[in-house]
């Protein structure tokens, strides 16, 4: 691709493409990876949470090493293409097999077998993921071609991971059914059911990433500088900027994640019924709907009256709202799953906008760095993107692993199956499904509000600002030219 060319709408959509297919894989293991082996295998909760948050632990070392990688790749077809691919092929796969566990492994077989299989999820996730962000300098413009570019697979990510959420608990009893036969027993069926639409997704996945591997060229001068792990970790220390939004941003996913992890538990066991599948199918359904529409509609809508930072705060205030309505409603008869739409309107809303704020936010602490530092860290400000983002889903689960486990919510034998069939939520105690409420909507609520006490006292890149510091730069730059 030439340097003045603009970007095709074949390559925009190729690109956008790469994203749904990238972040529907990432959903399904950040939302179903715990209650997969614990609820439906037996692992315990707290091994799980443990295995989890070491697998993002571990990440911290594994994203900068692969960001080093890419720098140094030199092949025909660029260097970030192969690894996008290969990352792409060997995820997929870990997928499979990680949601294709042995169901007659005994109990220390089995966690070996989960932390194994997230663990190399987590490292080939990675490697895929670095360079389809780490890229996007490769092939466009700076200023509004690349910032647009960027909110488009923001969105993108958000419709791939509102798909997850709407279509797995409407598809794997669907499938559980049709491999395993209706009589295998409700438990079988949705062993069997994740297997095979984890299957399913990891083949729209390879589809999604060859299609923006074909269509999506390198500029051929396009460069990615070459340092250290020690270095990466330094530039992000120096840009002051970065740190917070990178903060930020581990607070409120942690918040967000919590709950995501948990609300599959608050259906099956709080708000039972024989209909709590359908019931926590409508719920996402319409959460996932108001996520990408707020990504689509309602943040662009705002964007005309208000500044990026004033929406920041309104989707923070949001989420708050809606976590509080939630914990009100859960105490309540909650005969219908409608009534629950109120919070979920505001809480999904909410994460959709401030999914694609946080994006621009970090975008805007690259040319803050560059003029503060003398140094244009893009690359390594993107990699962290992916770290953080990951340590936020280690932490979250490890929170919910342990209400799980306070709480003794799995499926056991404190009634029978035909009564489970009938109300998942017989045998469960009036305290633990104050526990799983609590743990849902308080402690998300705290997260927010510390993100809004740190973002508001450390943040100072205003539009004016960041108007102001891009013109500084491109200044610097035609002075040196």
């Amino acid at each position: 691709m030439e340097a003045n060319r603009k970007l095709s709408g074949k390559a925009k959509l190729s690109y956008a493409l790469g994203a749904v297919g990238k972040d529907m894989v990432y959903m399904l293991s950040a939302s179903y990876v715990l209650y997969y082996f614990q609820d439906l295998l037996g692992v315990n909760a707290i091994a799980m949470g443990v295995i989890l948050m070491a697998a993002r632990v571990f990440d911290a070392f594994n994203d900068p090493i692969m960001g080093v990688i890419v720098a140094r790749t030199r092949t025909r077809w660029g260097r970030f293409r192969p690894w996008l691919l290969i990352g792409t092929l060997t995820n997929a796969a870990v997928l499979f097999l990680m949601f294709s566990a042995p169901p007659k492994m005994d109990a220390a077989g089995l966690v070996a077998y989960a932390a194994v299989t997230y663990i190399f999820w987590g490292v080939t996730y990675t490697m895929m993921d670095i360079p389809y962000w780490s890229m996007i300098p490769a092939f466009t413009e700076g200023g509004r071609e690349r910032e647009g570019l960027t909110t488009l697979a923001r969105t993108s990510a958000g419709v791939g991971s509102a798909i997850v959420t709407v279509f797995t608990m409407m598809l794997v009893p669907a499938l559980g059914n049709l491999f395993a036969g209706s009589d295998a027993g409700a438990k079988a069926i949705e062993i069997v059911g994740f297997r095979w639409f984890s299957l399913l997704v990891a083949a729209l996945f390879v589809v999604f990433t060859v299609l923006t591997c074909l269509n999506v060229k390198e500029k051929s001068t396009a460069s990615m500088e070459t340092v250290s792990v020690g270095q990466m970790f330094k530039a992000l220390v120096q840009n002051d900027q970065a740190m917070t939004v990178t903060v930020a941003i581990v607070l409120i996913n942690t918040s967000i994640y919590i709950t995501s992890n948990l609300v599959i538990y608050f259906f099956k066991y709080d708000f039972g019924t024989t209909g709590w599948n359908d019931a926590y199918v409508l719920f996402n359904m319409f959460g996932g709907a108001m996520q990408v529409l707020s990504m689509m509609a309602l943040y662009p809508l705002l964007r005309r009256k208000f500044s990026s930072l004033q929406i920041f705060y309104i989707s923070l205030g949001m989420a708050v709202a809606g976590y509080a309505v939630l914990l009100l409603l859960t105490f309540t008869s909650m005969s219908s799953v409608f009534i629950l739409f109120i919070p979920a309107f505001f809480i999904f809303s909410a994460n959709g906008m401030l999914s694609v704020i946080t994006t621009v936010f970090l975008a805007n602490t690259v040319d803050y760095g560059e003029l503060k530092n003398q140094r244009r860290d893009e690359s390594v400000i993107f990699s962290m993107q992916t770290f953080v983002v990951k340590l936020a889903s280690g932490i979250a689960a490890l929170a919910a692993s342990i209400c799980l486990s306070v709480n003794h919510l799995q499926s056991g034998t404190e009634v029978s199956e035909a009564d489970k069939l009938v109300d998942w939520s017989l045998g469960v105690s009036a305290g633990a499904k104050t526990g799983l409420r609590f743990t849902m909507a308080v402690i998300p609520i705290l997260g927010l509000l510390i993100a809004f006490l740190w973002f508001r006292k450390r943040y100072r890149l205003t539009d004016e600002a960041v108007a102001r510091i891009a013109a500084q730069v491109r200044m610097r730059r035609e002075g040196k030219a």
